[in-house]
């Protein structure tokens, strides 16, 4: 028989992390459909199936629903998986890490290193209500399978600059170096991708949009930012995740006013600094790159692109095993309460 498997996405992050899920899915002759939130933009692809509602969810039956963000409609049938919208870094306080808040709302957490898998493992022996296998993140597998075709010889007309940048007012470096980067794509044989957060404000995103030309370009949160980090020769970032996911390219990393330093990228306190910085790394980054490697084996287990087969597999061990062993989870009202009128929902 068959198995059905539903993505519920509460954010632009989702797309992501799903699609390489959803090919080993296709893969293996099973269905798979999709679920939004109200406040979320539908992108879909011609061949990806979209459900409505929770009716529609309910009557397709999913053995399994996947999410990526903090919470999960938990009345709606089906094993609740956790893939993760980031990697396993904290981007404010070591002391508070909200990765491994644990909310009641999954049965099975999908990891990514031995870090995150220890620390998940100890709070599953804590709550005794969900299963912790390690897996790797699906979001990274294009990019890992997309390494490959690097090696391949590519003319390129200019260097390229990749720009992501997180929302918090407090930590984003894109309202602060937009400028900048406008005057670095005008330099003759620089062009720079620049992408933002789906929660950024959106003063600052129309001010990236009129920058946009031949040598600016300006990606939607949705878009296969993985093409772009694949096409670029370095990244500038703030505090985002995203920054990590760029090192597993083996590609030097320069950062303003980052809240992670480290050596294995290279901050910046000042704008005047970036220009200087980007010239020097293109030259040489040795060390940061060997700095770099260490960081991204301690990040993530794999780097054969098979994490979605393993997720699948995953999957497959606690369906198979039930979650009979598993204590009930805490009945929580008030917080589901709030979940319902989140999604407007208030049926059974």
């Amino acid at each position: 028989m068959k198995k059905r498997y539903v993505f519920f996405v509460n954010a632009a992050y989702c797309y992501a992390v799903f699609r390489p899920v959803q090919e080993a899915i296709w893969e293996e002759g099973n269905e798979v459909a999709w679920f939004f939130t109200k406040d979320t933009p539908i992108n879909l692809l011609a061949n990806e199936k979209l459900l409505v509602n929770e009716k529609e969810v309910k009557d397709f039956a999913p053995d399994v629903i996947f999410g990526a963000g903090d919470w999960i409609p938990y009345y709606l049938p089906g094993l609740k998986v956790m893939l993760f919208h980031g990697l396993s870094i904290n981007k404010r306080d070591s002391k508070n890490n909200a990765h491994f808040n644990i909310r009641g709302w999954y049965d099975l957490y999908c990891t990514h290193a031995e870090h995150d898998t220890n620390t998940f493992s100890k709070l599953a022996e804590k709550h005794k209500n969900f299963y912790v296998i390690k897996t790797g993140w699906p979001k990274l597998d294009p990019l890992f399978n997309s390494q490959t075709e690097q090696t391949k010889p590519k003319t390129k007309q200019a260097k390229i600059l990749f720009f992501a940048s997180t929302f918090s007012p407090s930590i984003t470096a894109a309202p602060a170096v937009a400028d900048e980067l406008k005057s670095i794509s005008n330099l003759p044989g620089w062009k720079v991708i620049a992408t933002l957060h789906p929660l950024m404000d959106q003063d600052v995103v129309e001010k990236y949009l009129t920058m946009q030309d031949d040598s600016f370009v300006f990606l939607q949160p949705d878009a296969d930012l993985y093409d772009a980090m694949t096409q670029a020769d370095i990244m500038i970032c703030d505090t985002s995740s995203i920054m990590y996911e760029f090192m597993f390219l083996n590609k030097p990393v320069i950062t303003f006013k980052t809240r992670n330093p480290g050596p294995f990228l290279t901050d910046t306190q000042k704008v005047s600094d970036i220009l200087p910085t980007l010239k020097a790394l293109t030259k040489d980054a040795t060390k940061q790159l060997s700095e770099a490697e260490q960081v991204c084996k301690n990040l993530h287990s794999y780097k054969d692109g098979k994490s979605s087969q393993r997720v699948l597999r995953a999957v497959d061990e606690v369906l198979e095993q039930g979650l009979g062993k598993l204590k009930r989870k805490p009945l929580n009202l008030l917080r589901k309460l709030k979940l319902r009128k989140r999604l407007g929902y208030w049926g059974f």
